[in-house]
């Protein structure tokens, strides 16, 4: 299984079997297979095999969860054995729970390692969020949250509070008061949605001058919650002057700062934090999708030391002592440093950039390139018109996937295909899944003049 073979109409008949029988029994909010119609029998690194035995090259990857691919063979040896052994530990220390937490705080920059406490949350990344946000407002006794348009924290009560998206939202009554949405300071110049960016508005000032003015309507503000990379919300990477400047003003001010690294961490943006690469030290960091190495649920918060207000029981969950998930993430840890993993995290981001740049200049249908390592996405537009376009997102997803490449959109209305794949994704693969998107692209473009005609 390491090259792409989708040898009829999808889905096949057994995936169609089985996808039939999810319609009618689970709940009507599964999301994925009604934009991918394919039920998955096993994956190996960056390729899975449908119950039809089609195989596609994965650049969704359990949406930034495999960060070394599917199955992969030493982290299953270690769940393999660890699971005759102890699976749930709870909260007690074990020997593998005292590995995972020394791989983990391995992988701090070395100033940090011994300023920061590790707290183990349940099994999402949006259980580390509402913890953090709980933790903040515990020490400081305040109750408001900034956050920002166009982030993704979650769908849990809190989480989905602080996110931007209005669509999921919209139902959920009595959601989290006190949080208030501010512009994202994004590095992007596109024009394509109707996002702001940093030829429109300074993002830092407008926040700076409701922090000053007594008249802001802001009341007792405990954090500023922050993505570096916000992965849903359209790839928009971070400004380094907009988020210095954020930084300065929490210190300021006296506002803790959380930074959300649920996707960009364990070494998806080529450094292992997202936040290295802006020279900041967030009070609360949290993290999830990577932890594992393979996909098992795991997620953690840090915060520095000095933030004492987090007494005994303060924020439980009986899935947060995961063992297998422990064993494979020290493992996995051990295997990014052994095969230069964060190397070929950039090395590829480059190779990809390079493709999608030289592609973008081909196909009036290609916009923006966006991200940072391995977390990228290109913006997709009405060739016509130059504005974003969700129709024709929706088609190169599905003709991407007819030709053997699971991706993902994002962004405002779904208009952004995104580029996820595992970390030690290979030259190779990744010129084969480039090769895939050219090739729908020239069927695309061939549709749109074919109309025109």
């Amino acid at each position: 299984m390491n090259t792409i073979s989708v040898q009829m109409d999808l889905p096949g008949p057994r995936s169609q079997q089985s996808l039939d029988k999810q319609l009618a029994r689970e709940s009507t909010a599964i999301s994925y297979p009604k934009r991918l119609p394919i039920s998955l029998e096993k994956g190996l690194g960056c390729y899975v095999q449908d119950l039809d035995g089609n195989v596609f090259i994965d650049f969704l990857a359990g949406a930034g969860s495999l960060p070394l691919g599917h199955s992969h063979p030493e982290l299953v040896a270690e769940v393999v054995e660890q699971a005759g052994t102890l699976c749930l530990g709870l909260d007690f220390p074990t020997p593998a729970k005292e590995r995972f937490t020394d791989a983990h705080l391995s992988m701090l920059p070395e100033g940090m390692r011994d300023r920061y406490r590790m707290h183990f949350c349940g099994p999402t990344g949006a259980d580390a969020v509402e913890a953090a946000i709980k933790l903040a407002k515990s020490v400081s006794g305040a109750d408001e949250v900034i956050s920002f348009r166009g982030g993704y924290h979650g769908c849990t009560n809190g989480a989905l509070s602080l996110t931007g998206n209005r669509a999921m939202k919209k139902n959920v009554p009595g959601k989290m008061p006190g949080v208030h949405f501010f512009p994202f300071g994004s590095t992007s110049t596109s024009t394509a949605s109707s996002v702001l960016n940093r030829a429109q508005v300074d993002a830092a000032l407008l926040l700076e001058s409701a922090l000053e003015d007594v008249n802001s309507g802001l009341g007792n503000v405990a954090a500023v919650i922050l993505e570096l990379v916000q992965g849903e919300g359209g790839v928009y990477v971070a400004d380094k002057d907009f988020v210095e400047r954020i930084y300065r003003l929490t210190r300021k001010f006296g506002i803790t700062l959380i930074v959300d690294e649920i996707q960009t961490g364990c070494g998806r943006t080529g450094t292992w934090y997202a936040f290295e690469q802006y020279g900041i030290e967030p009070d609360i960091f949290v993290t999830s999708k990577g932890t594992s190495g393979i996909g098992l649920p795991s997620s953690l918060m840090f915060y520095k030391k000095d933030l004492k207000a987090w007494p005994s029981g303060s924020h439980i969950g009986t899935f947060r002592g995961n063992q297998l998930a422990f064993v494979a993430g020290a493992k996995a840890i051990d295997i990014i440093k052994r095969d230069a993993v964060l190397d070929n995290v950039r090395q590829r981001s480059d190779q990809l950039i390079k493709r999608l740049v030289d592609l973008r200049s081909d196909f009036a249908i290609l916009g923006e390139v966006r991200g940072m390592g391995l977390m990228l996405g290109v913006e997709i537009l009405d060739p016509l018109t130059g504005n974003v376009c969700e129709t024709t997102a929706a088609k190169l997803q599905q003709r991407a996937l007819r030709r053997g490449l699971i991706t993902e959109l994002g962004g405002r209305d779904d208009t952004v295909l995104r580029v996820l794949p595992p970390l030690n994704v290979s030259e190779h693969t990744i010129a084969e899944a480039m090769g895939v998107l050219e090739q729908i692209l020239i069927e695309q473009m061939n549709d749109v003049q074919g109309a025109g005609q």
